[in-house]
């Protein structure tokens, strides 16, 4: 009797485990950007020192509490008190999954079978405590200076990108939505995945806004780290969802404690909020302290996402991906109609009637749709403004300036590639 009660509480545990972890859907290679889906753009080529492979690497960096030896580590769920960096290593379809298959898929519009994308390992290198002077770390210092600037030698674009993730999400889902980022440049960008601790639970959300809540100054911290010991040009921000639950209360940190030179010595390059899951309130407070920063602010919104909706109900108020006007004050309202048309705030519309093929809830357009991950990816390997880059201008009767993509966008972006490459 003894023996069944506790083989029942085993299996209480092991399923009381399962359901705090939730469900994790494999994550496949995502749909061609379309500027590279012809064919006639080949970015796997640029790089005389990338290898053919279908196994890539890409950065980490957690605020996870640890579990384990640092030879075999795993990360928990919840926040801990270091900030933690290193490898990611992906693979792309099986072992044997020759490279010619990965790059045909990769430079063609085929939407049939695509390969999954797998975990082979992590490994962390470098590590900081989140309270108190990085100076008193002098070896985790240089194996993080090292870590990047190796990354740098090897890449054509000497910027930084760091993808954040969006709430329900596990090591490997961040990790492969980054690593899609990164193989789509042509394996061309040094991209670093923010980890923090999402309970990875559907049923969880509300403790993944407190999560998100304490990770913001561990993210401020890695903004400052790389900025301080790294050599990249510019730090890109690619925030997904919740993700900017993260990153925007982050950059109002920072934005609230830097003067005006230090401000330029950050070297924020493009921050783009697609789907942006925070308080639209909150987020243009957070917004009037960071704004002359980056090279320039993205929201890229969907008015018919229905993650979104959900969330505004849960929160009680809009998203900033799928904002409802009456939850603005005038004053903000009138700050962002001055800011869309005389700042460098851009407000990309995606729609149905704009977005040919999408669908009209979508939430994970970023990479779920060819124009959409095309212009993310021409934005920030080349810094272009939306008019550079083929978007066409709509302004509003209130002077609220968002812009569209044309129905000739695929034609457009190949050509403006081509022009910008030689």
């Amino acid at each position: 009797m003894r023996k069944l009660l506790i083989g029942l509480v085993v299996l209480l545990l092991a399923a009381a485990a399962i359901l705090a972890i939730g469900y994790q859907p494999t994550v496949y290679l995502m749909p061609t950007p379309v500027a590279i889906s012809t064919g006639e753009l080949n970015p796997f080529d640029l790089n005389p020192n990338q290898e053919k492979s279908n196994e890539i690497q890409i950065l980490f960096a957690t605020n996870r509490l640890p579990a384990g030896k640092a030879e075999n580590r795993t990360y928990t769920i919840f926040p801990g008190n270091k900030l933690r960096m290193g490898i990611a290593r992906m693979r792309i379809g099986e072992k044997e999954t020759p490279w010619e298959n990965i790059f045909n898929l990769s430079t063609s519009a085929e939407t049939g079978s695509r390969p999954a994308l797998r975990l082979e390992g992590i490994q962390e290198l470098a590590q900081y405590p989140l309270k108190g002077n990085d100076a008193a770390q002098p070896a985790n210092t240089r194996l993080l200076a090292d870590l990047v600037n190796k990354a740098l030698e090897g890449s054509v674009d000497k910027d930084i990108t760091i993808y954040v993730h969006g709430a329900n999400t596990a090591i490997y889902r961040a990790s492969a939505q980054a690593a899609q980022y990164h193989h789509f440049t042509g394996q061309n960008s040094v991209v670093l995945v923010f980890l923090w601790p999402s309970a990875e639970n559907l049923f969880a959300y509300g403790t993944d806004v407190q999560h998100a809540l304490h990770s913001a100054p561990a993210f401020a911290q890695l903004l400052n780290l790389l900025a301080k010991h790294t050599d990249a040009e510019n730090i890109n921000i690619l925030a997904y969802s919740a993700g900017a639950q993260i990153v925007s209360p982050a950059l109002d940190i920072i934005g609230r404690n830097t003067g005006k030179e230090e401000r330029k010595e950050l070297r924020l390059g493009e921050i783009y909020y697609a789907a942006g899951d925070i308080g639209v309130d909150t987020f243009v407070k957070h917004l009037q302290s960071y704004t002359d920063m980056p090279r320039s602010t993205t929201l890229a919104m969907n008015l018919s996402d229905r993650v979104l909706a959900l969330a505004a109900r849960r929160n009680k108020i809009s998203r900033v991906g799928r904002p409802e006007e009456d939850d603005l004050s005038p004053e903000k309202i009138q700050w962002i109609q001055n800011a869309s048309t005389t700042s460098r705030l851009n407000i990309i519309k995606v729609s149905t009637e704009t977005v040919s093929g999408m669908r009209p809830s979508s939430h994970d357009f970023w990479y779920a749709h060819p124009w959409v991950s095309s212009d993310i990816l021409t934005q920030f390997l080349f810094h272009m403004p939306p008019a550079e880059r083929g978007l066409v201008e709509a302004v509003r009767d209130d002077n609220l300036r968002y812009w569209t993509f044309p129905p000739d966008y695929p034609e457009r972006i190949i050509d403006i590639i081509k022009a910008n490459t030689g």
